[in-house]
């Protein structure tokens, strides 16, 4: 009898020794869940800001640099092309652009402005009332290497007082990394900068 109760005693213990390890093991599961389930929620809550825009506050998401290099290395491309060539018969309005252009690039850049302003370039835009525009048709990019090299098309517009001239535009150079600021806010430098090809396509009588 009294074999049996300490046989029935020896029983209930292991019972209640497996049962308090699978209390204590649950446990730390829980918490361990919740550990992560708050370092990722105070993570996806650290990426996220907001852009107060006509009074109202929009969420947007930050990410990081890497994921998004090539988006902004070609509006960084863009951005400078759209600069340097939108031109219009306006003094103020020309060097503007090609200062903000000049921010975005390297001494290359300027000295491709020094060029055209030495042959009178700019100086016939404005005394024949031209107006230039660009449209960026594609850019090629090479991001196994830094600096980054580009190659970019696009069409030139030139609208004259008796004519409108479409233009093809092929430049390349590369992309250097830097500090973002507010002249540059993708923070990259168009660096050996060269025109390819810069020729007529058409010319349509007005």
């Amino acid at each position: 009898m009294q074999f049996r109760q300490l046989k029935n005693i020896d029983t209930a213990f292991r019972y209640v020794r497996w049962f308090t390890v699978l209390v204590v093991v649950g446990s730390l599961l829980l918490c361990g869940f919740s550990l992560y389930k708050s370092y990722d929620l105070a993570r996806s809550t650290q990426s996220k800001i907001y852009i107060l825009a006509n009074d109202k506050a929009l969420e947007a998401y930050g990410a990081d640099r890497k994921d998004n290099i090539p988006v902004e290395a070609r509006d960084h491309i863009k951005t400078f092309h759209q600069y340097f060539f939108s031109l219009d018969p306006d003094e103020k309005a020309i060097t503007g652009n090609i200062t903000r252009a000049l921010y975005l690039a390297d001494g290359s850049a300027k000295r491709q402005y020094d060029n055209l302003k030495e042959k009178g370039y700019f100086t016939t835009i404005i005394s024949g009332n031209i107006s230039q525009t660009i449209q960026v048709d594609s850019i090629q990019l090479q991001l196994d290497q830094s600096p980054f090299y580009f190659r970019c098309h696009a069409t030139e517009r030139i609208v004259r007082t008796t004519s409108i001239v479409t233009r093809s535009l092929i430049t390349e150079g590369y992309l250097r990394s830097i500090s973002r600021s507010d002249h540059n806010p993708h923070g990259f430098l168009i660096e050996r900068w060269t025109t390819i090809e810069n020729k007529d396509l058409k010319v349509q009588a007005r």
